[in-house]
C-alpha cells in the first residue's frame, strides 16, 4: 500500500520552529504537491517523510506502518533530488541497478527492471553512457529511473526540475505526469513553481511560515482560496488586492480580483491608471497600471495588444469574480 499519513508533525531546530502541527493523508496512487515560498518548510517536511530529518513530534505512517524510527532504506520510499545524485563513474545501467544489487536482488530481475525503466523513460540508447556524456534532462531521467526500479511504496521528488532550462522543465514535467498515470504510484513532490504544482498535482498542499495554509485540488485553490496568502500565491500574475474604501465601499475589508478578470474600457470603470510596464508574451499580454492609492494593478489579456507606456486606461471588474477578505486576511464566504 502506497498510503501516507502525517499526524501532528512538528519540527524545531533549537528555538526556531520550522513546521507546526502538520496533518495530511495521502491516498494510494495520489500525486501530492508541496508548494510555498522559500523557507516555508516544504523541503524539511519531505525530508522528514524520507527519514533524512527527525520530526520533533508527530507520527509518519507509510503503507499502514509507523516509520518514525525506521531509517530511509527501510521506509519503502525512493527519492529524486534536484541535483541528480548520480555516481559519475557508473553508466546508466550501473546507476539504476546499484541499489538493487545492494538489496541482493537476483541478476535477472535487476536486468529486467532496469531495461523496463529505460524503455519507459526513452533511455535505451543511453544505457551504457556515463552522466558526463548526457544532458541535464537525460541525467534527471536516469535519477527518476533509479527510483522506478526500486518499486517503492512512495516516490518523493525534491524540486527535481530546478536545474533544468525552461524547455527541458516542460518536457520533463510531461514525462513525470505520464509516468504517474502509467505507474499509478503514490508521489509527493516539492516545488516552488506554481505552474508545476497546478499542472501535476491531484492535490496541492500550500505551506507558509511553518504551517499548512490550505490543501485542495488545483482549481479548488484557484477558485476558492482560504485566505489572501493562497489567493496571492496561486495564479500568475498574482491576484490584485485593493482596500475596499478605495473602491467606494465602506466595508473594512480587502477586495481581490485576478488580472484576467479586469475588463478594459467602457464606462463606470472600477480602476483608472497609467501603463507603467507591458509584458508581450505572444499568446497573452500583461499590463501593469499605476493606479494612484491603489498601487500597481496587473491586467492579463489573451492575445497580442498594442498599448503604450504612459497610456491612460480604465478597467471594470468582471461580474461575480471579486473576492473579499477580512482584516485577518481570511476569505469572506
Amino acid at each position: 500500500m502506497g498510503t501516507l499519513e502525517l499526524k501532528g508533525i512538528h519540527k524545531s531546530f533549537g528555538d526556531v520552529e520550522v513546521l507546526k502541527n502538520v496533518d495530511l493523508t495521502v491516498e494510494e496512487g495520489e500525486f501530492i504537491i508541496f508548494v510555498g515560498p522559500s523557507g516555508c518548510g516544504k523541503s524539511t517536511l519531505l525530508r522528514i517523510i524520507a527519514g533524512l530529518e527527525d520530526a520533533t513530534s508527530g507520527n509518519i505512517t507509510i503503507g499502514g506502518e509507523v516509520v518514525n524510527e525506521l531509517p530511509p532504506s527501510k521506509r519503502g520510499i525512493a527519492m529524486v533530488f534536484q541535483t541528480y545524485a548520480l555516481y559519475p563513474h557508473l553508466t546508466v545501467r550501473g546507476n539504476m541497478s546499484l541499489g538493487l544489487k545492494q538489496d541482493g536482488a537476483p541478476k535477472a530481475e535487476i536486468k529486467q527492471r532496469v531495461e523496463q525503466a529505460c524503455d519507459m523513460l526513452s533511455l535505451d540508447e543511453l544505457i551504457d553512457r556515463r552522466p558526463a556524456e548526457m544532458s541535464g534532462g537525460q541525467r534527471q531521467r536516469v535519477a527518476i529511473g533509479r527510483a522506478i526500479v526500486r518499486k517503492p511504496k512512495l516516490f518523493l521528488f525534491d524540486e527535481p526540475l530546478s536545474n533544468l532550462d525552461a524547455a527541458l522543465r516542460v518536457n520533463t514535467r510531461l514525462e513525470i505526469a505520464r509516468l504517474h498515470r502509467q505507474l499509478g504510484a503514490t508521489m509527493v513532490y516539492v516545488t516552488h513553481d506554481q505552474v508545476e504544482a497546478m499542472t501535476l498535482g491531484d492535490r496541492i498542499v500550500v505551506l507558509n511560515d511553518t504551517r499548512v495554509e490550505q490543501i485542495g485540488a488545483p482549481m479548488e485553490l484557484y477558485n476558492n482560496p482560504a485566505n489572501m496568502f493562497v489567493a496571492g500565491f496561486i495564479g500568475s500574475p498574482k491576484m490584485n488586492f485593493i482596500d475596499a474604501k478605495l473602491l467606494g465601499r465602506d466595508d473594512a475589508e480587502t477586495i481581490g480580483i485576478r488580472p484576467e478578470h479586469i475588463l478594459l474600457g467602457g464606462e463606470g470603470g472600477d480602476i483608472e491608471g497609467t501603463v507603467s510596464h507591458i509584458e508581450r508574451l505572444g499568446g497573452e499580454t500583461n499590463l501593469y497600471l499605476e493606479c494612484g492609492d491603489m498601487g500597481l494593478i496587473s491586467v492579463r489579456l489573451f492575445g497580442a495588444y498594442d498599448f503604450n507606456i504612459d497610456e491612460k486606461l480604465s478597467g471594470k471588474f468582471e461580474d461575480g469574480r471579486t473576492f473579499k477578505f477580512d482584516k485577518a486576511g481570511n476569505t469572506i464566504r
